[in-house]
């Protein structure tokens, strides 16, 4: 059965897409941390991040580094804190989290909501400073 990764790929379910590439796509998380947390995943389903094979390990890395600048152009914060921890969606996939103080990134944190409108907003800014 496919992941709800690779539905959210293939168009069967909505996303805000931050970025997309033949081999990766960027989306918000829709559970954020913080406002603009997104969500890197590579296009071929791998359920364990180190199953990838070194290429795609190291593309997704680059591409994941090109979000994470745009992101910081376009959200006030100290830096773009990555996580990976894969336990639940078995799909590879790196958090993008912009934080200001490292408890930010705890993910036993609160979730925070934004509108509809926030949130397609916020994706086409970061697309707008991404340079693939």
């Amino acid at each position: 059965m496919a992941s709800v990764f690779t539905r959210i790929i293939n168009g069967e379910i909505p996303c805000y897409k931050v970025a997309e590439d033949d081999r990766f796509i960027a989306f918000l998380d829709v559970r954020p941390l913080k406002p603009g947390h997104t969500l890197v995943v590579p296009k071929k389903e791998v359920d364990y991040i180190f199953d990838l094979d070194e290429e795609s390990l190291a593309g997704m890395m680059l591409f994941a580094q090109k979000v994470a600048r745009a992101m910081k152009e376009v959200i006030e914060c100290r830096r773009i804190g990555v996580a990976v921890i894969g336990l639940e969606v078995p799909h590879a996939h790196i958090h993008l989290v912009p934080i200001t103080k490292e408890s930010d990134l705890l993910f036993t944190n609160p979730r925070v909501a934004s509108s509809p409108e926030e949130a397609e907003k916020l994706a086409r800014l970061i697309g707008d400073h991404i340079r693939l």
